[in-house]
């Protein structure tokens, strides 16, 4: 349904995905993240930020900033840690097992960013279909093959704008403790969001925000699983390993495959390397989580391991993941509660996997306890 475009160079070693992060001034993110040419318009209102360069770039991620302020901040993690011990103690309360995924794992980021715009409850089946539908990349499970999958992408796009729209209409001129409100009144200089700005910025949270916890969550208890020592040392003193965990099964998940950088300039190098204006290059950040260079053992899962480098959330740069923070604390919190109700959860399957090359995504995974 897209032309095939030119090819791209694989970028794969942990040190160049980091240089390439960090100059985005030659290595542009406005042409496109994904591989494929999509018209402009498109880029913007699905990529948002993260499809733009400076100074566009900094002027949106300044005001959307804005609307993250301590007080939202510190709410944000007390609501994590509620929602966290609602959803295990129903988990609890099915018994004996279940889908994993749609049970657990996905409904406390589908919650946590519902709540933080001023969503209500009844929409939230409506946000997490409408994101699966934009990353699944055609999967016949939430595109049917006979549907055109570009289509479907751009109608659930568009619906949840639809959605965005009617909150922010509400929230206009009023005060209210949710970031819908600060967004719309956020001022900063004279500058305020435009609403498609607006509306962009929460298919971007709903689909980024959604998809990387849900499936960080997801993949780490297929690591528990299968190392079990680990599990047990987890279980031993989580206040001592838990953020260590979370750091090493957001390394091995990557749940980002890979995000699509232009280059700027003739002779721009990366290693030995050397590119001309406007080639692409694609950033896998999987592999560079794999590099033996900066992680020993680098298949193993040890939650002990130093991973101050991982990069699952994006190397270091103007487009590292503004969301970081609040996503490592839902893993945390929600494993720390899944490990004290019930410590002998497990996964009883094997993960069935989302078909992209785009989300390292986990659709269903049977457990037990």
């Amino acid at each position: 349904f897209l032309p095939a475009g030119p090819g791209y160079y694989a970028i794969t070693k942990h040190a160049d995905i980091v240089e390439a992060s960090r100059r985005a001034d030659l290595f542009q993110s406005g042409k496109g993240v994904n591989v494929p040419d999509l018209p402009q318009e498109f880029n913007e209102f699905f990529g948002s930020m993260i499809a733009m360069d400076d100074p566009r770039h900094a002027r949106l991620r300044k005001l959307v900033s804005a609307g993250f302020t301590p007080r939202m901040l510190q709410r944000n993690m007390e609501d994590v840690e509620a929602a966290a011990k609602q959803i295990v103690e129903r988990l609890r309360e099915r018994g004996p097992g279940c889908d994993f995924v749609t049970t657990c794992a996905a409904w406390l980021p589908v919650k946590i960013i519902c709540d933080m715009m001023g969503i209500p409850e009844s929409q939230y089946e409506f946000v997490f279909d409408m994101t699966n539908i934009i990353l699944s990349q055609g999967d016949p499970e939430f595109v049917p093959e006979d549907e055109n999958p570009l289509e479907a992408f751009l109608g659930a796009g568009a619906a949840l704008a639809g959605l965005m729209d009617e909150i922010a209409d509400h929230a206009k001129g009023k005060d209210a403790d949710d970031l819908t409100h600060a967004l719309v009144n956020a001022e900063i200089d004279g500058d305020k969001l435009t609403r498609q700005e607006l509306q962009s910025f929460f298919v971007l949270l709903c689909a980024a925000g959604n998809e990387t916890s849900r499936n960080s969550i997801s993949w780490g208890l297929t690591y528990l699983t299968e190392n079990p020592e680990q599990k047990a040392l987890l279980q031993s003193d989580l206040d001592r390993y838990a953020a260590g965990a979370v750091e090493e099964i957001v390394r091995l998940a990557s749940p980002v495959i890979a995000f699509r950088r232009t280059v700027t300039r003739d002779g721009v190098q990366l290693g030995d390397k050397a590119f001309e204006e406007g080639e692409k290059v694609v950033l896998f950040y999987g592999s560079g989580n794999r590099d033996h260079d900066v992680f020993d053992d680098p298949y193993t899962f040890d939650i002990t391991r130093d991973n101050t480098n991982q990069i699952a959330f994006g190397g270091p740069g103007p487009h590292f993941c503004l969301g970081a923070h609040l996503a490592r604390r839902q893993i945390n919190v929600l494993y720390r509660e899944l490990l004290t109700q019930l410590p002998g959860l497990h996964a009883s399957g094997e993960p069935d996997r989302l078909r992209s090359s785009f989300i390292n995504g986990v659709k269903h995974l049977e457990c037990a306890w």
